[in-house]
C-alpha cells in the first residue's frame, strides 16, 4: 500500500515538474520573440545568391550556392497545394472538404507558377530569419528574384499561397497577412477557384 503512494507521489511530482519546465520554455521563448518583434521587423538586407537547379513544388526548390553546395529550400511564412499524392495532400483534403485529386490539380497550377518565376538556371537571393532548418533538414527562406521582388510575396499577393506562419519565423508575418486578403478579396491566382 505504501509502494502504491509513493509511487502516485512520484508521477504527480513528475506531473509538475513537467508542467514547471514547460511554463519556464514558454516564458523564455515567449520573451525571446518578443524582442524579436522589434528586431526582426527590419530587412537586414543580408542575401546570400543561389543558383535554382530544381523546382519541386509551389514553396519548395533546391539550388546551388557558388561553393557548389547544394541545399532544398523552404519558403517562410506560405504554403502552396501539395503537387503530388502524399500524406500532406491527404491532411489537407481531409481539413478542406476537396478531393486530393483537387488538392494536386491547384498544387500543379501553383507549382508552374513559381517555375515560371524561378525556372532553372535563375540566381535568387536568399535571406533567412531565426530558425535555419524545418524539420526535414530544408533551408528555411525569404526568397528575392533577380528583379529585387521577394518569391514568397508575389505568390501571396498572386494568389498561389496561403500564410503559413510558424514562430519564430515571424519577421514578414503581418505584410503576408495583407497581401493573402488582398489577393483573396480580389479573387486572384486559385483564389478564383475556391482555395
Amino acid at each position: 500500500m505504501d509502494a502504491v503512494r509513493i509511487s502516485r507521489g512520484w508521477k504527480g511530482f513528475s506531473y509538475l515538474l513537467v508542467l514547471l519546465v514547460l511554463y519556464v520554455f514558454y516564458e523564455l521563448a515567449g520573451e525571446q520573440f518578443r524582442r524579436m518583434g522589434a528586431a526582426g521587423a527590419q530587412d537586414t538586407g543580408e542575401r546570400t545568391p543561389c543558383t535554382v537547379v530544381r523546382v519541386y513544388d509551389g514553396d519548395t526548390f533546391r539550388c546551388r550556392f557558388e561553393n557548389g553546395e547544394e541545399v532544398k529550400v523552404r519558403l517562410i511564412g506560405i504554403d502552396t497545394p501539395e503537387s503530388r499524392r502524399n500524406r500532406k495532400a491527404y491532411r489537407d483534403a481531409e481539413r478542406s472538404g476537396r478531393s486530393v485529386e483537387e488538392i494536386v490539380r491547384l498544387g500543379k497550377k501553383a507549382s508552374a507558377f513559381t517555375r515560371k518565376l524561378i525556372p532553372p538556371g535563375t540566381t535568387v537571393y536568399l535571406e533567412t530569419d531565426v530558425q535555419l532548418h524545418d524539420r526535414y533538414g530544408r533551408l528555411l527562406a525569404y526568397v528575392y528574384l533577380p528583379d529585387g521582388r521577394m518569391l514568397n510575396e508575389v505568390l501571396l499577393a498572386e494568389g498561389y499561397a496561403t500564410v503559413y506562419t510558424i514562430p519564430p519565423n515571424v519577421r514578414y508575418a503581418e505584410r503576408f497577412v495583407e497581401l493573402q486578403r488582398k489577393a483573396r478579396e480580389e479573387g486572384k491566382g486559385l483564389w478564383k477557384e475556391g482555395l
